[in-house]
């Protein structure tokens, strides 16, 4: 029953941008001596808010940029009425769909003890060239690229913005690699210490709260945006956007060059179009590392 209850909390988060994630209490099965698992309760981040109530129901104000929600109604001049209330509105309302390109960097030297020593490999070079010549055949006209200020997305970057000429470049260090949440279920390889969650799941919240969100009210065309950055941090920001537990993040798995494709409609709905997708890579460039 615990267990039941936990899921349907896990299952109504992601309550939107300033209320964050719904960071409920995760049951774990944990054997005792009868038999019966002993739930594990996961205590929510201090930067984690309230979540909504409503298991399944999409929260329409998750980035908080509802028009509804940034008309001050205080403000309301009661003989202009509903008229008046319509036209701030539509002030208000976005117009134009972001198109959101995720990439994870391509193959790097792990075993490099320095993060500025982890560079690409030839074939992370090679997965590069082959990222950027997909994301040119597209046809786009991508508005940006904002790419994580760690060495492996910083060459990755430089490789694919030479087949987008013209297109600016944007370092930020929200974006850096981290663990984002205390997956569910847990793994046995991978254990960071609680103060890295604590410290990396505050900064890649932010980036998603910073980048992932309904075109401005003033955007009238619809952009294309590259974001250049690492395999934790697109898997929590999918699951956020999309409103699955985030707990589930490391359930996914990516490869390196891969083209993850989210649709913020001027709604707020949002849409996965690709996830991972490396099909324009023959099989022997594929990696995973």
């Amino acid at each position: 029953m615990a267990f039941r209850q936990a899921l349907q909390l896990a299952a109504c988060g992601l309550a939107g941008g300033s209320a964050a994630v719904l960071f409920s209490a995760v049951a774990v099965g944990k054997p005792r001596a009868g038999g019966d698992a002993e739930p594990r309760v996961v205590e929510a981040p201090a930067w984690a808010g309230a979540a909504r109530p409503g298991p399944g129901v999409w929260d329409p104000n998750w980035d908080r940029r509802e028009p509804l929600s940034l008309v001050n109604l205080r403000k309301r001049n009661l003989d202009s009425g509903e008229e008046e209330l319509a036209s701030r509105l539509d002030h208000c309302k976005a117009k134009a769909t972001r198109h959101i390109f995720l990439i994870r960097h391509s193959q790097y030297h792990v075993d490099a003890s320095l993060e500025k020593d982890r560079t690409l490999t030839p074939l992370g070079r090679e997965q590069a060239e082959l990222t950027g010549l997909r994301l040119a055949s597209l046809g786009l006209k991508f508005n940006k690229i904002v790419h994580s200020s760690m060495t492996r997305a910083i060459e990755t970057t430089d490789i694919i913005s030479k087949h987008l000429p013209g297109v600016c470049k944007v370092s930020t260090d929200l974006l850096r690699e981290g663990a984002p949440i205390e997956p569910d279920p847990p793994v046995s390889h991978w254990k960071p210490e609680a103060v890295q969650y604590y410290e990396d799941g505050a900064r890649i919240e932010a980036a998603f709260r910073n980048y992932i969100h309904r075109a401005d009210a003033k955007q009238q065309e619809d952009s294309y945006e590259i974001f250049i950055c690492h395999a934790n941090v697109i898997r929590y920001i999918v699951c956020r956007a999309l409103q699955f537990p985030p707990e589930g993040w490391l359930r996914l798995s990516l490869n390196n060059g891969s083209i993850t494709h989210l649709v913020v409609r001027p709604d707020g709905r949002v849409a996965l179009r690709t996830l991972g997708d490396t099909g324009f890579m023959p099989p022997d460039k594929i990696s995973r590392s």
